[in-house]
């Protein structure tokens, strides 16, 4: 094989590797021996290619179809803006960047096989932002921009990618990572850890968000632009008007029952909203404390009363829907359409099926 072909193979072979957090070592003890970690050091560095045996020993124990180590690369995380927690080591930031890269290529190359690429255009044109006040006016100009109105956004998941931002679940554990953003050649990307708190990811999602529509201020620290995208994500699930007729002006004291009704119609959580109505004025310092008191269990505890009450939806489908309409038009096999979004074939078959009965 040319130069090009095992350069490719070699850094396909890392990847993969290196989103399984694996060492040299690890892959070697994964493979049982099969292959010695210096072996595959040579293989990464493309002073070697592997026989058809070798390969499908790495596809297996690197859970790869074969073609994958194949596959040239086009595209490139660019301008990460990674919000890691402290259980987040070095190796597990690497696997979640390939991992993300590895997806968003899938999801590029079925954009560009139907022509279907959706641009993005939705930075905002203001002037850099500064101050939290300045973070929720630009929330407001993001609702006249994309024309959003001053109801709640039922899936911000679904939003974002209508309007050319690409997500990513990543695979890991909850607490490890919230997510992060980025840019690509494909256009602004997001990734979030999965999880099972929908509210968290939207809040998420949102202050996400904020790191790819706002013009920051250069001279900003990381941790004003930061408090600066959280408050960005607070008015933008919260907005001000809708959110203070529904709140009350100026209140003294708020039941927990009408917190969760509150929680239940925004989509955000009953913290996010007391911290809003403490930036809008509408409750005093001490009335947010007795909140901060009685809400610490919550937060150990990583629950909020009324929880399992909020049934939004942050799923998106447009990759899926892509692949199935390229699968349909034959434009792509059936086991191509699987292997794009990495599911068995008998298993993607049936659900194509299902859907044209």
């Amino acid at each position: 094989m040319n130069g090009d072909a095992k350069n490719i193979f070699g850094r396909r072979l890392r990847q993969a590797r290196t989103m399984r957090a694996l060492s040299l070592r690890g892959l070697a003890e994964a493979l049982k021996g099969a292959l010695s970690h210096n072996a595959l050091a040579k293989y990464e560095s493309g002073d070697m290619m592997p026989g058809s045996d070798v390969l499908g020993r790495l596809a297996d124990a690197l859970g790869q179809p074969p073609d994958f180590f194949f596959r040239p690369f086009t595209l490139h995380l660019k301008e990460i803006k990674f919000r890691k927690r402290a259980r987040l080591g070095v190796k597990g930031a690497e696997a979640i960047r390939e991992q993300a890269i590895e997806y968003f290529e899938r999801y590029h190359e079925i954009e560009e096989l139907l022509g279907e690429r959706r641009r993005f255009d939705g930075r905002l044109d203001i002037k850099p932002v500064k101050t939290l006040d300045d973070a929720d006016d630009a929330a407001d100009e993001l609702r006249r921009k994309w024309k959003l109105g001053r109801d709640p956004l039922p899936n911000l998941v679904e939003l974002l990618e209508t309007k050319g931002i690409k997500v990513y679940e990543v695979e890991l554990e909850e607490d490890e990572c919230d997510g992060f953003s980025a840019d690509t050649e494909m256009g602004p990307v997001i990734v979030l850890a999965p999880g099972k708190n929908v509210l968290r990811k939207r809040m998420t999602t949102a202050h996400e968000a904020a790191h790819i529509v706002l013009p920051m201020a250069d001279s900003l620290s990381e941790r004003v632009e930061e408090n600066i995208a959280k408050r960005f994500a607070g008015a933008l699930l919260l907005p001000k008007e809708t959110f203070t007729a529904e709140f009350g002006k100026v209140r003294n004291g708020i039941s927990l029952a009408e917190l969760i009704e509150m929680k239940v119609n925004f989509g955000a959580s009953i913290s996010a909203i007391m911290m809003r109505a403490r930036q809008l004025g509408l409750i005093n310092e001490a009335v947010f404390l007795r909140f901060c008191k009685t809400a610490s269990p919550w937060r150990s505890a990583r629950r909020e009363p009324g929880d399992e009450r909020y049934q939004g939806n942050e799923s998106h489908s447009r990759f899926r829907q892509l692949v199935h309409r390229a699968v349909a038009e034959d434009q792509i096999s059936m086991s191509k359409g699987a292997a794009l979004l990495r599911q068995n074939l008998g298993q993607f078959r049936k659900e194509l099926q299902e859907v044209f009965a």
